[in-house]
């Protein structure tokens, strides 16, 4: 029997991933922080929510932390406040959570930094940005917490509908480290990793998840503007700062099998 879900930042990934386990039998719960968007949420049958949790404004209704599984998909925003901010945003939210029993975290590869290394689950966070280690301090947070269990899903580059690959780098001359390889994921492969976690109840875990396929950016993304209609870019053919992230925790604990594994099928894909 499907249980009730609560997505915490219904946007680019929490709105499809809601609009998904509503269709196949979920009660989900939504939360937005603005008003304008609760009939959108209603009209896809998503129980809408008004929920923040911005330092100076803690507002949200009981009602919507009463379910089985909690998603959390609110990414610290490009701002240094917000980000400096966004873990204790987090130990707000697991006092909230007092009457859930599994968490999803979406968090993000950036909490490994650029290395030149493969890395895996196992492979110690070295974020070298804010947000990375805004990300490596929320997800310690939420690790540390004994009234839930916590699986870490940590994305790669998101890409999709309105996430066109092609418009990133189009026109631009001498782009840096043209070498590097990229590190991707299809909204597409974001539901189907995430819903496979929730159906299973897999929780407790930290799981990678990008396309396993890792094209240099030159050519993935020279060959994305073209696809697109737009002016390919000139990249340096350098390699400095750069990652791979492994995946096979979720095809071997999981038994996620990835949708799209070639990056010629990416550039199909991003159209959809």
């Amino acid at each position: 029997m499907h249980k009730t879900i609560s997505i915490l930042g219904c946007g680019w990934y929490g709105l499809q991933l809601a609009k998904h386990l509503t269709s196949i039998g979920y009660k989900v719960k939504g939360s937005t922080t603005t008003a304008d968007k609760l009939p959108l949420l209603q009209n896809h049958g998503i129980d809408p929510y008004i929920v923040n949790f911005q330092e100076e404004s803690i507002n949200y209704h009981p009602n919507f932390f009463d379910s089985h599984t909690l998603v959390i998909c609110i990414p610290p925003k490009r701002s240094s406040a917000e980000q400096a901010s966004f873990p204790n945003k987090i130990a707000q939210i697991c006092k909230a959570a007092n009457n859930i029993k599994y968490i999803l975290f979406i968090s993000s590869t950036s909490v490994y930094g650029d290395h030149n290394a493969e890395v895996t689950e196992l492979t110690p966070p070295n974020p070298d940005t804010p947000s990375g280690k805004a990300m490596v301090e929320a997800e310690t947070i939420l690790k540390n917490q004994q009234t839930f269990k916590t699986t870490i899903l940590r994305f790669g580059g998101l890409i999709g509908p309105d996430r066109d690959p092609g418009k990133f780098f189009a026109g631009k001359a001498q782009a840096p480290n043209g070498l590097a390889p990229v590190n991707l994921i299809h909204l597409t492969d974001c539901i189907g990793i995430s819903t496979q976690i929730i159906e299973t109840e897999t929780f407790g875990y930290t799981f990678n998840a990008c396309t396993p396929n890792h094209p240099t950016k030159q050519d993935f993304y020279t060959q994305a503007t073209i696809n697109s209609g737009l002016v390919p870019p000139t990249f340096v053919k350098e390699l400095t700062n750069w990652k791979v992230i492994n995946t096979n925790l979720s095809s071997t604990q999981l038994k996620y099998n990835y949708q799209i594994t070639n990056w010629v099928h990416w550039l199909t894909k991003c159209k959809l």
